[in-house]
Formats: structure tokens, C-alpha cells, sequence
């Protein structure tokens, strides 16, 4: 089975960061690490599902044109959209994958620190609307802790090699410390653009 939403909901009801995303060095750094990550300076269209607070979302909002947020917990949901004020094109809806998974197509997907959550069989159909709703050029990026987490379905690993499975595209990136493990896979491998122009 997956943790409920009452889970999550009991979490934030104790504090705004349950995580410790803003003030833990272990998660800044891997939020750069993760940013720093992705090949393109800016992408068209973001997904970000398991959004939480609005940390990560923060700084993606600032590598697109257009962001999509989605948490199961309705506090994370008001957290989120306070973060991400002042960008106008960015949206945090309240919802649960795979059934809420929102329109049109995305040429990043990222899957941080949420998968172990679900049960594998319903990971294996949130997969099946990612491939549904990449983009031809689109890419994967998922970063997960490694360590067993009480309660949760799966462990990071088990969830990586889920995507790596169901995705059939190639993985373009593998990262792995002793905590976690961040992989992309893209429908489009290659290296960095070194003709992209930085923009101001």
C-alpha cells in the first residue's frame, strides 16, 4: 500500500519545513547538486509532483517558462503557492498521482524524494504518465534517499530501478553518495548545449 495523504498532513501540521529543506546543509547541497544537474539552462515546461513546501520548486521556477506543482497535502499545497508568488507562471494544484496527473506534456519531469512512498504497482502506472506526457526532447530526473525509511513500500534503489525499467530511454546521468542516488534518463541523450547562451 502507499502512505495516505493524513500522513503528510499530520507532518506539516507540526512544522512548515517537516524535512528541514531550508536550514539542513545535506539539502541545500543536494538541491544545487540536483540543479546543477540538468543539461539545459531552462526548460519549457516543469512538472514537479511531491512538491512539499516549495524548496526545490523555488529554484526550478527560475529554469522554466512554465512550472507545475502538485502535493497530496493541503498545507504543502498553501506553502508551495506562498513560495512561489512571485512567479506568475507557476501552478501548485492539490492532488494525487497517478489519477490528478495534470494536462498537456512537459519537457522535465522530476521525481525527488517521493517514490519510495508508493507502492511499486502504482509507481509502475505513475511511470506509464510520464512516459504518456514527456515531451520527444524530454527528460527524467529523480534523486532519492538510499537509507530504509519505517513505513515506506519501497527503498530510493527499488524506485530508480523501477524508472529505469518502465521508462526504456537511456539513462544520461548517475550520481550515488552514501545518502542518495540522482538519475536522469532523456529521450534525447546527449552532452551539454555548449552553443546555449546564458540568459540574463
Amino acid at each position: 500500500m502507499s502512505l495516505p495523504a493524513d500522513y503528510f498532513d499530520e507532518l506539516f501540521a507540526d512544522s512548515d519545513d517537516p524535512w528541514a529543506f531550508r536550514t539542513r546543509w545535506y539539502e541545500q547541497r543536494k538541491r544545487d547538486l540536483t540543479l546543477a544537474a540538468l543539461p539545459r539552462q531552462r526548460y519549457e515546461r516543469i512538472f514537479e509532483p511531491g512538491c512539499a513546501n516549495g524548496e526545490l520548486s523555488l529554484r526550478l521556477a527560475q529554469r522554466c517558462d512554465e512550472l507545475v506543482c502538485m502535493d497530496m497535502s493541503a498545507r504543502a499545497v498553501e506553502l508551495a503557492r506562498k513560495r512561489l508568488k512571485p512567479f506568475a507562471r507557476s501552478t501548485v494544484i492539490e492532488g494525487c498521482l497517478p489519477e490528478d496527473w495534470p494536462e498537456g506534456t512537459f519537457d522535465l519531469i522530476v521525481v525527488s524524494e517521493w517514490a519510495y512512498y508508493l507502492a511499486p504497482a502504482l509507481f509502475v502506472q505513475v511511470i506509464e504518465k510520464i512516459v504518456a506526457h514527456l515531451t520527444p526532447n524530454g527528460t527524467v530526473l529523480a534523486c532519492h534517499w538510499l537509507h530504509p525509511i519505517d513505513g515506506c513500500p519501497m527503498e530510493g534503489r527499488d524506485a530508480h530501478g523501477l524508472l529505469d525499467q518502465h521508462l526504456k530511454m537511456p539513462r544520461t546521468l548517475q550520481h550515488e553518495e552514501q545518502d542518495f542516488l540522482l538519475e536522469m534518463w532523456s529521450r534525447q541523450p546527449g552532452g551539454i548545449d555548449l552553443d546555449e547562451q546564458v540568459r540574463p
